[in-house]
């Protein structure tokens, strides 16, 4: 249940070109682009940022940038990111057992020291008020470049936008994250909530 009204077809029209580009890359066009419609400026910039930072020319490795995004939307309790990260991490690779267990990653095997640290600093950096300290620096440190750190915070930072606009819109869950999500997180306690 959304707060706006659905973007008026003519609106979606002056934006096609991005929003089959979109629905591409994810397996389906986002409810949330749909409403960034509205302000084809918004979109489109949106759209840069989020190339340059889940797009292909990154340096860290997809499957990790979509767990680094999802326990960064589940921090910051955002229903609607949740299941489309937990989602488009599966279709890069990432097993559904390690998803179920990602609230485990400090102790589960199924985690590497890497993997472990960059999901305490964006569990961290996407808790408010921000708890990062120097020591999540320096476990990261200990893993990445400082390139991969960058692209590793930007991760953050683009989904702290993602989930303040999709929980202040309340925007409708698309099928397939959706189901997704009822499969594989509602052990976790994850239920749609205003999504549905």
């Amino acid at each position: 249940m959304t707060r706006l009204s659905d973007t008026p077809a003519d609106m979606l029209k002056n934006v096609e070109t991005e929003l089959q580009a979109m629905g591409a890359a994810m397996g389906f066009v986002p409810n949330s682009a749909k409403t960034m419609a509205r302000r084809p400026e918004i979109l489109r910039g949106f759209l840069m940022l989020a190339g340059s930072i889940l797009g292909p020319g990154g340096v860290l490795n997809p499957g990790l940038k979509q767990m680094v995004a999802y326990i960064s939307s589940a921090a910051a309790g955002c229903r609607y990111c949740q299941a489309h990260t937990s989602e488009q991490a599966h279709n890069r690779g990432v097993a559904p057992e390690k998803i179920n267990a990602i609230w485990s990653y400090e102790t589960s095997d199924l985690f590497t020291e890497a993997e472990r640290a960059a999901l305490s600093l964006a569990q961290a950096a996407s808790s408010v008020p921000n708890e990062t300290t120097d020591a999540h620096f320096d476990a990261v440190k200990a893993h990445y470049s400082e390139e991969e750190i960058t692209e590793l915070v930007a991760v953050v930072a683009l989904f702290g936008f993602l989930n303040r606009w999709n929980d202040t819109l309340a925007t409708t869950l698309e099928d397939s994250p959706l189901a997704f999500a009822e499969a594989h997180l509602a052990s976790n306690g994850w239920s749609a909530g205003a999504h549905r």
